[in-house]
């Protein structure tokens, strides 16, 4: 049996990552912080395909809640295997007018959560020897984006954190990654007027907004036995649009 924990997985690019995992033969840890409802729903497709989901509440920017998380998970549908940190939150406001409180609070959800989870699980994965960790990060960490600078700094810190992971856990058989999404189609950009929606799509070399399937696929690969000899990585998963900056 093998078993997954997506981090913020209610909905979004944390439901489709829980789909498209439970589809590949996993079963399914489903993590969320406060819409029930939403984590509900996505339990309820992960069991439609056949395996196991089960809802596990908690604050990833705790540090104690995620060791819960970790314990519980492993208690309840056994060994983790792959953990998929991908729970995060947006404050935007140009630097002049953002807040400490909303600085605070986007690194504590995006990059503090990223630590937290990925401690607890990698002590779980080294005494088995055997893991996946798999970070959800932002082509924004890559090109920068006006009025951003909070969530632009913790999805960059995603990346220089997993690649250290990656160092410090390869000798224990166990991988760690990075997706870098750009402009994918949410909850948070269905609000975007259309004007914003045609200026990204023309800044798109493959001309379209992403979608959380196109994320899914690419973090289900990432899952998977094709990617054994891959670690300290970042895929972006952007239609193109950071093509260049990781040179």
């Amino acid at each position: 049996m093998s078993v997954c924990l997506v981090t913020g997985a209610s909905r979004g690019i944390g439901r489709a990552c829980s789909v498209e995992l439970a589809r590949a033969g996993w079963d399914v840890a489903v993590n969320y912080s406060r819409d029930e409802e939403g984590a509900i729903e996505t339990a309820r497709l992960v069991q439609s395909l056949g395996r196991r989901a089960s809802l596990f509440r908690g604050d990833v920017s705790s540090h104690e809640e995620s060791r819960v998380l970790i314990e519980n998970v492993e208690r309840e549908l056994g060994p983790l295997d792959v953990v998929v940190l991908n729970a995060g939150i947006t404050k935007d406001g140009l630097l002049m007018r953002m807040s400490e409180e909303d600085w605070d609070r986007v690194l504590d959800v995006n990059l503090k959560g990223v630590y937290n989870v990925a401690k607890w699980a990698a002590r779980a994965m080294m005494r088995r020897r055997s893991g996946r960790i798999i970070a959800i990060s932002s082509v924004v960490a890559l090109t920068g984006n006006i009025g951003q600078a909070n969530y632009c700094a913790s999805k960059a810190g995603i990346i220089g954190f997993v690649r250290a992971l990656a160092r410090e856990l390869s000798r224990y058989g166990i991988t760690a990654n990075v997706v870098a999404p750009g402009y994918i189609q949410t909850d948070m950009t269905e609000h975007l007027p259309n004007e914003v929606k045609e200026n990204l799509t023309r800044s798109i070399p493959l001309g379209r907004l992403g979608t959380p399937e196109d994320v899914a696929s690419a973090v289900s690969f990432l899952a998977g036995k094709g990617s054994a000899y891959i670690t300290g990585q970042v895929l972006p998963v952007d239609g193109g649009m950071s093509m260049g900056a990781l040179t």
